[in-house]
């Protein structure tokens, strides 16, 4: 059997957390196609003493609870040896570049992604200082946890992998694609529908038509919000 065109490993405190998103849809039909090999890692596993501690209360006090370096930094090293290639490591926070489909497209091409979720109140800063990962915002507000951005990032990278998609086309014409912009509008059965129609040059059989009305209707992406400077 050949290798998975992308493997993608998770680490994180909650792995059950994934156990529906994985048995589903796409992301199933991935796997299932070995296209993809989704391995997930349990954080606590790397924890030393019988209550497997990894967080602790932050120095120079504060509210919440701070992930540890040693528990984390052991798991993210014995993961990224485990196989090859080492792979790109993610750390889903807030202090990173905002998600956009650029982004994504990279993240496709790379042949092992390693997901690192947070918790509670973050990282030991030294986790990052030593492991140097890429940091990935998915959006300016805050989760309870990584666990939905890596979600969100295996979601949006997978459909990219060739084979994954039925029409390797979808990827193409949908928003953010190439041509940029949103998508044109969907119309499908029945051909009325509470007294609106659809659009005659979708039914014309005229394919440069078509064409036509599909690029003139792409939508312009929204403008950002000019107050928020910073993701979380």
């Amino acid at each position: 059997m050949s290798l998975p065109s992308l493997r993608i490993d998770v680490l994180t405190l909650f792995p059950a957390l994934f156990d529906g998103f994985l048995s589903q849809s796409i992301v199933r039909r991935a796997i299932d196609k070995n296209l993809v090999a989704i391995e997930r890692w349990d954080l606590r596993d790397w924890a030393p003493g019988k209550h497997k501690q990894v967080d602790d209360r932050p120095f120079g006090g504060g509210p919440g609870m701070v992930l540890m370096a040693p528990p984390v930094v052991a798991a993210a090293e014995a993961v990224r040896a485990r196989v090859e290639p080492p792979g790109t490591l993610v750390v889903l926070s807030p202090q990173g570049p905002r998600l956009d489909q650029r982004r994504v497209v990279d993240l496709a091409a790379q042949p092992r992604l390693i997901l690192l979720c947070g918790r509670y109140e973050g990282f030991d800063e030294r986790i990052i200082e030593i492991l140097e990962p890429e940091l990935l915002s998915i959006g300016d507000f805050v989760l309870s946890g990584g666990e939905v951005a890596a979600m969100v990032v295996i979601d949006a990278v997978v459909r990219l992998v060739p084979g994954v998609l039925g029409d390797s086309q979808s990827a193409v014409d949908e928003s953010f694609g190439p041509e940029g912009g949103l998508e044109y509008p969907q119309y499908t059965r029945p051909r009325v529908f509470r007294g609106r129609e659809v659009p005659d040059v979708l039914t014309s059989g005229d394919h440069a038509a078509i064409a036509r009305w599909r690029r003139q209707q792409r939508r312009s992406l929204p403008s950002r919000n000019p107050g928020l400077t910073e993701p979380s």
